[in-house]
């Protein structure tokens, strides 16, 4: 109602206005973004909803169908956009927010010199953000509550914040995702010790092979689950004949990725990268972040890999010569935090369960005594 009311504002004033809606997972964000598209659409509001995913975007727009896909649009697609041209911009998973635009596809007379923000302010008269701080896990991604409100307070641009604070994921409690913040030392919290009675499904296997096998037993029960895991292999393409290579190795049992974005012609049964998560052949594969964020199953079931460890005498460790992310492993002193922030994104993407194999022994132990009987 607020949005709606700041939007209407803005089209008798032609005042120009920036709304954060900052929120944790589960906590709504793209149920009222999506709403708040639909809604302003039907009073006459020249409405685009925006990601930085393109996982979550092709999923969007296949739900919407080709009509409402039109509205759906990536970060950087106002690099060439007329001022004021979308009269409400709403900006889904903006802590996915680049500093700019430009990527090595870009043409040398399409390259842009202004950020990615700056873009999304001028293309639209309304902008507003969906955000969780805590989400960015790239070093390239720089969306956050603060840089936003003091983009629109420099530039003279009427600013609204508010917080969502109901939780409608991890089976309606804070608690579970309080203690994962609290357990990977991201914020001190009111709940450093989960409750083994706790409605919500949080457990530890002892291998790969039985984390998969009560994934797979909650999907014929008919419920959302897939698998996951820190980006600690290789992510490689497709052989000739479009079937996935088992990069996912633990001892003995081997996984493919999902299929890489544009990975081109794959087998028969094989989902493509954007809509891995809403396939159901998706269960097939085991996901990294950047397909996982933004979503939400029934069940996750999370491989927690050896680029972040815990050692009693240092508190949590970033392992660089563990990952395969070549993009985080450049962001020097940041590396902890994008990787534990990579963990948070997985551990929190279930609604009524997380089951965990550690394929670091200490690291088990720790979280083991991190919960109570």
């Amino acid at each position: 109602n607020r949005i709606i009311s700041e939007v209407k504002r803005s089209a008798n004033t032609g005042e120009k206005a920036a709304i954060i809606v900052r929120g944790g997972p589960g906590t709504g964000k793209s149920v009222i973004a999506l709403n708040v598209m639909g809604e302003l659409s039907q009073i006459g509001h020249n409405t685009h909803y925006v990601t930085g995913s393109k996982a979550f975007t092709e999923t969007i727009r296949k739900i919407l169908g080709t009509r409402g896909a039109q509205q759906v649009k990536f970060f950087n697609s106002y690099m060439s956009a007329e001022a004021g041209a979308i009269d409400v911009m709403v900006c889904d998973e903006a802590h996915r927010i680049r500093k700019t635009s430009n990527n090595m596809y870009t043409k040398k007379d399409k390259r842009s010199n202004k950020s990615q923000l700056e873009e999304l302010f001028d293309a639209s008269k309304v902008a507003v953000f969906f955000i969780d701080d805590r989400q960015i896990v790239r070093p390239d991604e720089i969306g956050s509550s603060k840089l936003i409100a003091e983009f629109a307070k420099t530039n003279g641009i009427r600013l609204y914040e508010c917080d969502l604070t109901a939780q409608f994921r991890c089976n309606g409690s804070d608690a579970f995702i309080n203690w994962v913040n609290h357990t990977l030392a991201i914020e001190v919290t009111a709940n450093p010790f989960w409750e083994a009675s706790n409605p919500y499904e949080f457990k530890i296997f002892g291998s790969p092979e039985e984390l998969e096998k009560a994934i797979h037993a909650k999907v014929a029960e008919k419920a959302t689950a897939r698998m996951s895991a820190g980006f600690c292999w290789k992510w490689s393409d497709p052989d000739s004949s479009g079937n996935l290579l088992d990069d996912v190795v633990v001892g003995d049992w081997k996984r493919p990725w999902d299929a890489k974005p544009g990975a081109g012609r794959l087998a028969k049964g094989i989902p493509p990268a954007a809509l891995w998560a809403y396939d159901p052949n998706g269960i097939g594969q085991v996901e990294c972040v950047y397909t996982a964020q933004g979503f939400e199953f029934d069940y996750i079931g999370v491989i927690i890999g050896k680029d972040l460890v815990y050692r009693s005498d240092q508190g949590w460790v970033g392992v660089k010569e563990e990952s395969c992310d070549s993009m985080v492993k450049r962001s020097k002193d940041k590396f902890v935090d994008l990787v534990k922030n990579t963990y948070r994104v997985l551990l929190t993407r279930g609604m009524k369960g997380c089951y965990v194999y550690f394929m670091d022994e200490e690291t088990r132990k720790f979280f083991e005594s991190r919960i109570t009987k």
